[in-house]
């Protein structure tokens, strides 16, 4: 069974930084791209981050470009984003998602057709 665990969220002031981590088990990690997407509040959701399966690509929203970093340590089956000059519009469930397929794509429009993980919150306010 796949499953994807966060954890790392928490509430932070803007300016600060956060280090969110997805422990993934139920397949082989090192064989498929992973994403990080994130919901605020009354919005949809949105694509944050994509890294393909050997972790050499990567991928950015516009507004994490310079903020946020993507990795992977595939050989302890874990995802990490780091999260750096959080600002209060990163508010957000940020989840992380496994892929269909060693190269990355977009699959933050809706849950259907991909794992997801429960989630992991993050508050940035003063």
């Amino acid at each position: 069974e796949v499953q994807l665990v966060e954890s790392g969220g928490g509430l932070v002031q803007p300016g600060g930084s956060l280090r969110l981590s997805c422990a993934a088990s139920g397949f082989t990690f090192s064989n498929y791209a992973m994403t990080w997407c994130r919901q605020a509040p009354g919005k949809g959701l949105e694509r944050v981050s994509s890294l393909n399966s050997g972790g050499e690509n990567t991928y950015y929203a516009d507004f994490a470009k310079g903020r946020f970093t993507i990795s992977r340590d595939n050989a302890k089956n874990a995802l990490y984003l780091q999260l750096n000059d959080l600002k209060p519009e990163d508010t957000a469930m940020y989840y992380c998602v496994k892929l269909n397929f060693p190269y990355y794509y977009n699959a933050c429009a809706n849950r259907d057709g991909h794992y997801w993980g429960q989630g992991t919150q993050v508050t940035v306010s003063s």
